[in-house]
């Protein structure tokens, strides 16, 4: 069976930044386990393995437009730390939830904790970078009519 949209796919992968460092890997580990079509993995990625069969091993690389998206500065802001009431001890490195423009859930990572105020960033850790995949196709099956309303894999 090709991989296509409605399948469930599993796969092992290695991702790689352009120095050739590794930033995940599932080698090791359980495969990767995504329902086709249904936005599960990133849009680059997802495309590129459309048509493999289990058994094929692939590389792949994705531009940052087809991963996590363009770093954006608008996304990097320092607010005041009164806006963090509650929490005992900011620090570099927490993560927290926040609201969006479009009233979406944002999720932001500290960056900065200076007097002048707490500098959060809202890029994903891997926007704007190059991601290379080696990737290994594991297996291929049809997803179940739950899988399919649920829009992820069971």
């Amino acid at each position: 069976m090709k991989i296509q949209d409605n399948c469930v796919v599993s796969i092992h992968y290695t991702l790689t930044d352009e120095e050739g460092a590794v930033i995940d890997s599932s080698s090791g580990g359980e495969p990767l386990n995504y329902l086709a079509g249904a936005g599960n993995i990133i849009p680059g990625l997802e495309k590129e393995l459309a048509g493999c069969v289990v058994g094929d091993s692939k590389q792949v690389t994705v531009q940052p437009a087809e991963g996590y998206g363009e770093y954006q500065p608008e996304l990097v802001q320092t607010l005041p730390a009164e806006m963090f009431t509650g929490i005992e001890k900011v620090e570099v490195g927490m993560e927290f939830q926040a609201q969006g423009p479009s009233g979406e859930v944002q999720f932001v990572v500290v960056k900065d904790v200076a007097d002048e105020g707490i500098t959060i960033d809202g890029n994903h850790e891997l926007a704007g970078k190059v991601l290379n995949f080696d990737v290994t196709v594991e297996s291929v099956r049809e997803a179940t009519a739950e899988e399919l309303d649920h829009g992820h894999v069971h």
